[in-house]
């Protein structure tokens, strides 16, 4: 499977980028001579990775028969002080709300995505360590 995008300068440090027939624009911040009116490409890695994780845990979970949750993830990245700067550690936090969540499911749903279905999770942890942490009705698990 082939994955093309395109991205076309706007002016400043702006950009249109084209993906999957979806338009948006990447930007950098003013401190840099952007506008912020768009996200910054480095920062796509860590949406990308969080929505190719959550998708998988979700399919996961549904083909579990587990469907009644509120789930989301938040990502946090640090950096190397030293250009170029790349991610070091990243932490996904996997957070999960519903009643009688059955835990040991929604901890196999993350560990099979990320050892075996992510392929953004394979590929930034070649480069970064990423740490999970599973958080369910507001208790890690």
């Amino acid at each position: 499977m082939k994955c093309v995008t395109k991205i076309k300068w706007l002016d400043e440090m702006a950009f249109d980028a084209e993906l999957d027939d979806h338009h948006f624009t990447l930007d950098a911040s003013p401190q840099v001579g952007g506008q912020n009116r768009g996200p910054r490409p480095k920062g796509l890695l860590l949406s990308g990775l969080a929505g190719c994780t959550g998708m998988d845990v979700v399919s996961i979970l549904k083909k579990m028969k587990i469907d009644n949750f509120e789930f989301e993830i938040d990502v946090e990245a640090e950096s190397t002080e030293e250009h170029p700067k790349v991610y070091k550690t990243i932490i996904l936090n996997y957070i999960f709300k519903g009643e009688n969540l059955p835990i040991a499911k929604v901890k196999r749903a993350v560990e099979l995505s990320e050892t075996r279905y992510c392929g953004a999770s394979a590929m930034l942890g070649k480069a970064a360590k990423i740490v999970s942490k599973i958080i369910v009705n507001g208790e890690e698990k």
